[in-house]
């Protein structure tokens, strides 16, 4: 097992448990958005080729994920309320 800077340990090789992970989220106070973003990613991710074997989609790389209704405005991340933008178009956007 190695050292998480977080301070948890974790394992190095073979699959995270996502179910306990998500568990610790919650129990720690992280906030609905934080795991909604989350959520959105690890969706996308498990969709997408990954050649490079870095663990993001080789779709997503360089670029963010963009809510089309805001989560601070009740988005969710569904697959039609997802979009693939570039980061610079993405957080010019000021959806606040």
């Amino acid at each position: 097992m190695g050292y998480h800077p977080w301070g948890n340990y974790v394992k190095m090789q073979g699959m995270r448990d996502w179910k306990k992970e998500y568990q610790l989220q919650k129990k720690r106070g992280d906030t609905k958005g934080q795991l909604e973003r989350q959520k959105a990613r690890r969706m996308l991710d498990k969709t997408g080729a990954d050649k490079n074997r870095n663990g993001k989609a080789d779709l997503r790389e360089g670029r963010d994920i963009d809510h089309k209704t805001p989560i601070s405005k009740g988005g969710k991340s569904t697959k039609g309320n997802l979009r693939l933008r570039s980061r610079s178009a993405n957080r010019q956007d000021n959806k606040k």
